[in-house]
This record gives structure tokens, sequence and C-alpha cells, in this order.
């Protein structure tokens, strides 16, 4: 039997297209149930500069994009995800987070077996429900949700493990090159940028699953 395909998604928790791109990567395994995949969520911050604690939402975007844009500025991504499913609810969210913290632990339901599951709940939290998810007690109930010690979780977040480690991460990829998310990154050698279509993900990952049988069998 060949190797499952790997995939590495970078993206960011609070990136609204990464949201989309989750579940048009979803749609596309869909589309081909005979492929064998291992995901992986790398991270990304889209903005880093945001303090620890966050900032007011609302003073975020007025200054990002001035208060007139800010205001309409999500109207294309509601209809899109719209179209995938995603309830998208921007008008709850009062806090935008430094996602650090959400990486690390990410990083850590990797090694716990459950590193999808915290990914959709932690984006599920911040676009439909409105929750802080740089808030230290809203990243362990999640963790919690998924299967891993809540109390564990919150050890872990007070100390500084595994930040400098993530930072590095995200440092290297964007050296790689990669300076938007969503990006997937397929079989070690295969980049997509952006939420693509679910089409073109499935030719990407058959493209990868063929060149990966042809190497393995030695053609």
């Amino acid at each position: 039997m060949s190797k499952p395909v790997r995939i590495d998604i970078v993206s960011d928790v609070v990136c609204p297209w990464c949201f989309i791109g989750k579940r048009r990567l979803e749609n596309a395994l869909a589309m081909a149930p005979d492929l064998d995949v291992d995901l992986r969520w790398r991270p990304f911050q889209l903005d880093s500069t945001i303090p620890e604690g966050g900032i007011s939402r609302k003073d975020y975007m007025d200054r990002k994009f001035g208060p007139e844009r800010a205001a309409t500025v999500h109207d294309r991504v509601r209809e899109v995800g719209a179209e995938v499913g995603i309830p998208f609810a921007f008008e709850k969210i009062t806090r935008s987070p430094n996602t650090l913290d959400a990486h690390r632990l990410l990083r850590w339901a990797l090694d716990a077996g459950c590193q999808e599951l915290l990914k959709e709940r932690l984006m599920q939290l911040y676009f439909v429900e409105g929750a802080d998810v740089g808030d230290h007690a809203v990243l362990a109930k999640a963790a919690a949700e998924c299967g891993i010690d809540e109390d564990d979780v919150r050890r872990r977040l007070a100390s500084d493990e595994d930040v400098e480690s993530v930072r590095a991460e995200i440092d290297r990829v964007q050296k790689l090159g990669v300076n938007g998310v969503p990006f997937f990154i397929i079989a070690g050698k295969y980049g997509l940028s952006g939420a693509q279509p679910s089409e073109i993900i499935v030719q990407a990952l058959r493209q990868a699953a063929n060149d990966q049988m042809n190497e393995d069998s030695g053609q």
C-alpha cells in the first residue's frame, strides 16, 4: 500500500478564508474518498503585532480598513461562507486576539491526536460564536471538549512552552514565500495558495498521489 499524501495547511484561526479553505478541502476529500491523506495544520499569524490579551475588534477593523470600509469588508466572505455552510457571525466578535497561544495549543493537539477536531472548534468559536480565542480559559475549555486535559493546558499556556518554536515555524514558511493564507503544501513539494475550489484541490491531490506512487515503485 502507498503511504498517505501529506497535506500541510498553513493558516490562522482568525482567517475567514482559511475557514472557507478548510471546508473546500473537506469537500475535496469527500469527492475523492479513495485518497489516503495525512493532514497537519501549521501556524501563521495574520497580525503578530496584536498585543497579548488582544484589542477591541471595532478599533482594530476601523484602524485597518477605515470606518466606512470596515462595515462592508466581510460582505463577500459571508456570501462565500454561506456557499460552504459557514454561518459567519462577524457581528459577535468583540476582540481581535493574538493567536500565538492558539497555535501552541494546536501543536499540542497534534501530539494528542485531535488537531483536526480542535482546529474546527477554534474556528467555530471565533467566527460563529464570537469567542476570544486568545483567552486562555476559552482555549483550555476548547481543548477539554476535544479530549485534552484542561488543567494541563492551562498550566502549559501559562508557561513559555513552544512559544519560540511556533514563532520559528511561522518564520520558516514566510521565508519560503508564504505571505498569505490558507496555503496548502501537498506531499512536501506542491503548493496551492488561497481557498482554492474543491476541484482544483482534488486535481493537485491526485497528481501528488500518482507521483508519490511512481516514486515508491521506482518509476
